[in-house]
């Protein structure tokens, strides 16, 4: 596999990232690979790696430039202490909708122009808060996005006017979410909420709950990791693009 760390200049300033793929020489579908709040760290580029090394040319970019670059935690992070808050304020304010539709071009003008993407549209994946980032790069971009994904994405429906399910309408892409269970951002009555939005939009998509799965379930860095439902979630991440960006048939995870 290649690995090279990448610079995508931009009016609101440097986005630096990774750039992964297949070591074969060839072109492949491209993918955006969003980190949780955590950031770039190992974990979160070992994610990266095992999917370039399927098949894909994929950048990892890193979402929170505005604010720094990795590691962007100098301290263990706990959640409910006020340091961790106070990061994730930090991290998270510059990131307006606004914001996130500008990145959003950036990356795929990025992917469309690098010469080891095949033609073609690309796919997007998000964990955490960038779950509802990758909704909206798919509505920021819907003739470039064919597929988005959002693993214990919080916030995906709430009463708020910028809700990130109110971009559906336009969305082209088809669209996977898995839920964590016991999620304070993602309730059982939020993903009703989203389900009743996904019936309504009518495009393809599915929406699941990982039973036993906590927030965060997917970071191996994490201490709520669950090996089974993680494997699960790479599996079913691993259909959706397949079937979306490699013309294979669908499957179920």
């Amino acid at each position: 596999m290649i690995e090279q760390a990448i610079e995508i200049p931009t009016p609101d300033g440097t986005i630096d990232g990774w750039l992964m793929r297949p070591a074969a020489e060839g072109r492949w579908p491209g993918v955006i690979q969003l980190t949780d709040i955590g950031g770039i760290r190992p974990s979160a580029r070992a994610m990266a790696q095992r999917l370039a090394s399927s098949g894909y040319t994929v950048l990892l970019p890193n979402v929170f430039y505005r604010t720094g670059r990795p590691p962007l935690f100098t301290f263990k992070v706990s959640f409910g202490d006020e340091r961790t808050r106070q990061r994730f304020g930090e991290l998270v304010a510059p990131l307006s909708v606004a914001a996130i539709e500008r990145d959003a071009s950036a990356y795929v003008d990025f992917l469309t122009a690098h010469a080891s993407v095949e033609p073609g549209r690309l796919g997007v994946v998000g964990y955490c808060f960038t779950g509802a980032v990758a909704l909206r790069i798919a509505a920021a971009c819907p003739d470039r996005i064919a597929a988005a994904a959002s693993f214990h994405g919080g916030g995906l429906c709430t009463d708020a006017e910028t809700s990130p399910h109110l971009v559906l309408p336009r969305v082209k892409a088809r669209l996977y979410f898995g839920h964590a269970v016991k999620d304070r951002g993602m309730s059982e009555a939020a993903i009703e909420r989203l389900d009743a939005a996904l019936r309504a939009w009518g495009g393809r998509y599915e929406s699941v709950t990982y039973e036993g799965a906590l927030h965060g379930w997917t970071m191996s860095d994490s201490q709520v990791y669950n090996e089974e439902q993680a494997e699960r979630a790479v599996r079913a991440l691993s259909a959706l693009f397949a079937s979306e960006l490699q013309g294979q048939p669908a499957s179920r995870a």
